[in-house]
Parts: structure tokens; sequence; C-alpha cells
């Protein structure tokens, strides 16, 4: 579509992640055909490998969640920098025990979101490359990990901020990543909602669901879970994690997800 065809709403005037440029648009009296159309919930992707099996929601979990662990990462290395400059000077908060304390539990809880994201990943791929989709229980920790990584980097912020002192006032590297980490935890994919869903899941309170967008949905009547494992034997009214799938289907030996 051109762009002349488009109304731009430039209304991005935001403190942090502003080189994104996320504006809204328009489009009115636009003829679009239906073959440059889609479903915003397909998982049957045109072109492309396994990994664009995932759907919309999905995929992009992997460009924030990446991000949320970048930007924890890059402030941990710049507070480290502030500290070799400070250090040794009168009262240099960076010299006290309790500064090395702090730095120490941020680093620990950085690694471990990110290493619990590359194991949710990585299971992830293991389930796309045998031809599968992926089950409710894996749509369920990719929105989990990703909540965990966003709000697990606010703390590593907030360690940050009082300890690199004027640095994070200045304009710097420090100061701008802070301004990115409070604007990108507020992206609706790590809010309070989906958090919730995902204790709906885990803790029992509904086992038999599948998720739409960042909504976990209860399976209607008539269909199953299913594990989302390719050559796994899957037994109607069974309780097993996975997404819905026609159980009338899977008795005709088609028991591929209908979601």
């Amino acid at each position: 579509m051109p762009k002349s065809q488009v109304e731009l709403v430039d209304h991005w005037d935001v403190l942090g992640l502003r080189a994104t440029h996320s504006i809204d648009y328009h489009c009115a009296d636009v003829f679009v055909p239906a073959t440059h159309t889609y479903l915003a919930t397909t998982t049957n992707p045109a072109n492309g490998g396994a990994i664009y099996r995932l759907g919309l929601v999905n995929m992009s979990a992997i460009g924030h969640t990446g991000w949320a662990l970048g930007v924890g990462r890059r402030l941990l290395d710049e507070l480290k920098l502030v500290a070799a400059a400070k250090s040794g000077t009168r009262n240099a908060a960076v010299d006290t025990v309790q500064f090395h304390a702090a730095y120490a539990t941020a680093e620990a809880k950085l690694r471990s979101a990110r290493a619990w994201a590359m194991e949710v990943w990585r299971g992830i791929e293991d389930t796309l490359d045998t031809g599968e989709l992926t089950s409710t229980e894996q749509d369920t920790l990719l929105r989990l990990a990703l909540n965990h990584a966003t709000w697990t980097v606010q703390d590593v912020g907030q360690t940050v901020h009082p300890s690199a002192g004027t640095a994070a006032i200045r304009r710097g590297p420090i100061d701008r990543f802070l301004r990115d980490l409070g604007t990108g935890n507020q992206h609706i994919t790590s809010s309070p909602t989906v958090l919730q869903n995902c204790g709906k899941w885990h803790s029992g309170a509904q086992p038999r669901a599948h998720w739409e967008f960042l909504d976990l949905m209860p399976c209607p009547p008539g269909r199953r879970v299913r594990t989302g494992t390719k050559g796994r034997q899957r037994t109607p009214g069974s309780r097993i994690h996975g997404a819905c799938y026609d159980a009338a289907a899977w008795q005709r030996g088609q028991s591929r997800c209908a979601w």
C-alpha cells in the first residue's frame, strides 16, 4: 500500500524507546485484496520455516524477551564502568559491601532469567522442528518467561539507578536505558493480566484452555487438549498439558490442533 494512502499519527512523544517511533496509522476507503491479508491468529504461514508456525503474538515474544535481557545486560555493564571510575574516591558507594552484594544479586537474577528463557525456547524449537504446533503449556511458558525477564530487569534497574549516582540522571547510556526500561515494561505483553492468566494455567484453575493472543480461553465443548508433541499417545478425557483439539477428529486419527 502506498504511503500516500495512509494517514500517519505522529504521537510517539515518550521518554524511552523513542527510536522505535511506534506511531499509529489510519486507512480510509482503501481496498485491500484478500491475498494481502491474513488472520492475526494464524499458525499456518504462507512462507518461511518452522519458526513462523508460532503465530504473530508468540513470535513477538522473542523480540520482547531479547530486548529485556539486552537492556539488563547493558545496564550492569555500564554500572561496572561507573564503579571502576569512582572506586577509590572519597566516600565512594561502589566500594561498600552493600554495593558489591547488590551487584552480585542483580547479576544472578539477570543470568537466571536468561537461562530460563533459553530453556523455554529450546523446548519450543524442538517441538516446531517435529512439525507440530506449540502446546498450551509452551504458549504459557513463553509468556511467563517474557514477563519474568521484563520485571527481573526492572529490579536490575532499581539496583543500577541509585548505585550509578549522577550518571543515572545525566545524558548517557545508563540514563537512556533506564528510560527505555521504564517504557518497555509498560507493554501489554508484560502486563499483570497476562501474568494472572499464566497463573490460571499453572495453578490448575483453568486446565482445559488455549491462548488467543494474550487471553487464556477455555476449550469449547467437544474439544480436548493436545500435547503438541508428534506421535505421543493422546487419550480423550485424560488430563494432559496442551492446546485444544477436536475429540471426534482424534477418533478418526486426525488429531492436529484446531487452534
